[in-house]
């Protein structure tokens, strides 16, 4: 069978790798372009996505829709997902072990979405495509070759809501969803010639 993202979502929807099967309401599978030049990695469903089924519809959610708004795009011209594809009990960090099951969907998405940006949000997913233990804070509004694409870091937009949509969190996301648009614009990158070489876990 031909490897397409409903072929993954339809597998995804029934998942048993990991604990969090066991408490889930369902999968929160991606959402959005499945042809998008930029695509939005983050750390996991929350309460209203474990119910609603579709990722970053909560608080979060309702600010990266006006970020997007703000350099003039909509949820529906890229594509939106997690790390885990289920919510941990309570909104807890994500275990190594569940990030480990939840990998391989994570890449297919990627693979078959085959983004020009990925913006990563917050520490769990900028560490996981990276493939290192650095901190949101060192690393946002910066640009890295990842596998012949763009990775942009930058704060979940659940950490703005905690700190302050007014503090200096709030203008330094606004920043780097401006440098999100620049390199929308740009020309794209040549390829890669080995992939392999690039940044990440994959």
């Amino acid at each position: 069978m031909e490897r397409t993202l409903e072929v993954v979502k339809q597998e995804a929807l029934v998942c048993t790798k990991c604990r969090l099967a066991g408490g889930r309401t369902q999968v929160v599978f991606g959402v959005g372009n499945p042809n998008a030049d930029l695509m939005f990695v983050g750390e996991a469903p929350g309460f209203n996505e474990d119910k609603q089924g579709e990722p970053f519809v909560g608080a979060a959610g309702q600010l990266l829709t006006k970020l997007l708004g703000d350099i003039g795009l909509q949820r529906a011209d890229v594509r939106i997902t997690n790390v885990l594809l289920c919510r941990p009990p309570g909104n807890r960090d994500p275990m190594p072990d569940e990030i480990d099951s939840c990998k391989p969907w994570l890449k297919e998405q990627i693979d078959l979405i085959d983004p020009r940006i990925i913006c990563t949000l917050g520490n769990f997913a900028t560490q996981l495509l990276l493939g290192k233990k650095v901190g949101i804070t060192k690393v946002r509004g910066q640009r890295f070759d990842w596998r012949g694409r763009v990775l942009i870091p930058t704060f979940h937009p659940a950490a703005i809501l905690r700190s302050g949509s007014a503090g200096l969190a709030m203008q330094q996301i606004e920043q780097d969803f401006l440098l999100i648009r620049k390199t929308l614009d740009e020309a794209p990158a040549p390829a890669v010639e080995d992939p392999s070489e690039q940044l990440g876990l994959f």
